[in-house]
């Protein structure tokens, strides 16, 4: 059993669900009543329409928990039609919030069936039955009391599977413990968990870079710590690197300290070898490389013989003392905005 204590620690990034729309209600049959009318012609109303199933994209969702503990839902039925041409009431529909960067497989083909990006964005996933005539319809010069009413149609019934791709303009990419969370934390509102152990991160933590100055902000996601055989599965595998798809850019932490006897440039070659073997678009994506730890009695020897081995644009930061942050901070404004 599932503590409340877990549940609400819990990032749900994927869940199945079954899914019905609402079933349209049944035309009536029913005939006049009056006095001083024999005769009385039909009068059965139209059965409702059903509800329907409509996904919602909105901004005050943060993952999809909701669907992982409850995967059915069911949008309402159409209410049957009444005497006296009364129609019956339409069922309501299902709305089913979820988070921006969502993407909805069916389970049945496999293919994606929807994408929601935008805040407020709506789809209308299944749709309700009609409702069914009554027998006022069916009068004619031939049959003045029709004795029949047509049934409502059933909803349209899916399983899907909901598959949260995080949404963000940078993308943290570094090995566990490289200091991601740390960097977040201090240029973020975000508060992720920190410790000096690997994996403190389990999901996805997006936090915003505020630039009063510019009246502006960016997001940043800072994802859980990438391991080498990530591509494959190992680690956090794919639910790591889905994450970073859809960030503008990315921004490479390196651990220049090498603690636990570990070299930043075979760290580095690792981290560009798994994106590729992911996914080749992703060592397309603009890049910014970091050397964090500086602080460190080791990290300049490091320091150096990374860039004899690579020769790219690195900015030498120190998490913990605030070293080089501003001139991070300067540098990802202008790339995202296009102005350097």
């Amino acid at each position: 059993m599932i503590s409340c204590a877990t549940f609400f620690q819990m990032f749900v990034d994927e869940a199945k669900v079954k899914l019905r729309a609402g079933k349209g209600g049944n035309g009536c049959v029913s005939f006049r009543r009056a006095k001083f009318e024999p005769w009385g012609g039909p009068n059965g109303g139209d059965g409702g329409r059903g509800g329907d199933v409509v996904i919602l994209c909105d901004d005050n969702t943060g993952d999809l928990r909701d669907y992982y503990f409850k995967p059915h839902w069911d949008a309402q039925n159409g209410e049957n039609g009444k005497g006296s041409d009364m129609h019956g009431f339409n069922g309501k529909d299902a709305v089913l919030k979820v988070p921006a960067g969502t993407v909805i497989y069916s389970e049945e083909t496999g293919m994606i069936v929807a994408e929601l990006t935008k805040h407020d964005e709506r789809i209308v996933l299944l749709e309700g039955g009609n409702g069914g005539w009554g027998n006022i319809h069916f009068k004619n010069s031939v049959n003045q009391a029709p004795q029949r009413a047509n049934p409502g149609l059933e909803g349209k019934t899916g399983d899907y599977r909901f598959v949260l791709k995080t949404i963000a303009d940078v993308g943290l990419v570094g090995f566990p413990n490289a200091g991601k969370s740390s960097l977040i934390k201090e240029i973020t509102k975000s508060r992720p968990k920190t410790a000096p152990y690997p994996f403190t991160t389990l999901h996805p933590n997006v936090g915003v870079i505020e630039y009063p100055e510019y009246l502006d902000r960016i997001f940043m996601a800072d994802v859980p710590g990438l391991i080498e055989g990530a591509s494959e599965n190992k680690g956090l595998g794919h639910r790591f690197l889905r994450h970073i798809e859809r960030c503008k850019m990315l921004l490479f932490m390196v651990d220049m300290a090498a603690e636990d006897n570990r070299d930043p440039r075979q760290d580095y070659a690792t981290l560009l070898n798994e994106l590729e073997l992911y996914d080749k678009a992703l060592i397309e994506k603009p890049r910014v490389i970091v050397a964090n730890k500086m602080d460190m009695p080791e990290a300049k020897a490091n320091l150096t013989k990374f860039k004899r081995k690579y020769k790219v644009e690195l900015l030498p930061i120190s998490c913990l003392s605030g070293d080089g942050i501003p001139a991070l901070l300067d540098l990802l404004y202008k790339r995202i905005k296009g102005s350097g």
